[in-house]
């Protein structure tokens, strides 16, 4: 008896468990990381051959930042042209003071992945910037200290996920910009030139307002130390003046009262000579 009991305590424990265990929620299997293909593999060897540094965005994240602005070379159009076969992988890229023209532009348009493009000090004009109108996931653009005009910039007036374009030391005018603002509500132009002028403005105003604020209270306060020492000065003589008069009266009380000691010696003095007649 005792032996079938404990084989029925253990069928139960068994049952428990596993019916435990269908309720347990199964865990989802980590998705696997794309791997590149041949073809893309090749285009990295290629990339890192001309010049370029190529670095993976994250640990799960397969697209690549590719920069070639650390470059120890020359970096032109035909160095950038290895990163094109990247097209559906590339994050971002960086030509910051590369020798690229707008040929080199030419070559990045069928790049669909590209979020991120740095042109800054770079040959490119307006006839290049046209080319990155295809670009439609691109978020970030930077134009700083290039010959781009308000045409160059109106080309990508278009591009929907545009966020930011930079434009400092560049061609780009007032006017230009709030042509491209009236096309593209979304993407922010830096500096803002209008945005700045207002801010100028404001800035001024508030300078002249407590400039006029800082004067007003000097003058209000010079004109308080003045009444303070005019009123210090007034004390003063009038101090002077009592001291004066009370030196003048201390003075003919000291006359009157040598004046009465000369009388009352003078009425002794026949008494006196009365005395030493006798």
């Amino acid at each position: 008896m005792r032996r079938l009991s404990l084989i029925f305590t253990l069928l139960a424990a068994v049952s428990s468990n596993m019916l435990l265990a269908e309720d347990k929620p199964k865990e989802e299997k980590p998705k696997e990381t794309p791997k590149a293909t041949q073809a893309e593999l090749d285009a990295i060897a290629a990339v890192k051959k001309a010049g370029g540094a190529v670095l993976q965005v994250a640990q799960n994240d397969t697209r690549l930042d590719i920069a070639f602005h650390l470059a120890d070379g020359k970096i032109g159009d035909e160095q950038v042209a290895s990163v094109k076969p990247l097209g559906n992988i590339i994050y971002s890229l960086n030509l910051r003071g590369t020798e690229v023209t707008d040929k080199g532009l030419e070559q990045l348009k069928d790049l669909k992945s590209l979020v991120r493009l740095h042109l800054e000090r770079t040959k490119i004009t307006d006839a290049g910037l046209a080319h990155l109108a295809a670009l439609e996931n691109l978020e970030y653009l930077n134009l700083y200290g290039t010959e781009v005009t308000d045409a160059g910039v109106q080309s990508l007036a278009g591009s929907k996920k545009l966020k930011r374009i930079y434009v400092w030391q560049t061609k780009v005018t007032e006017e230009g910009q709030a042509k491209f603002k009236a096309a593209n509500t979304t993407a922010q132009l830096v500096p803002d030139i209008a945005l700045d002028k207002k801010r100028a403005e404001i800035e001024a105003k508030r300078k002249a307002e407590a400039e006029a604020k800082a004067k007003e209270e000097e003058a209000k306060k010079k004109v308080e130390e003045e009444k303070k020492k005019k009123e210090e000065e007034e004390k003063k003589k009038k101090e002077e003046e009592e001291k004066k008069k009370k030196e003048e009266e201390d003075k003919k009380k000291a006359e009157e009262d040598k004046k009465k000691a000369d009388e009352k010696k003078d009425e002794k003095k026949p008494e006196e000579k009365k005395e030493d007649k006798k």
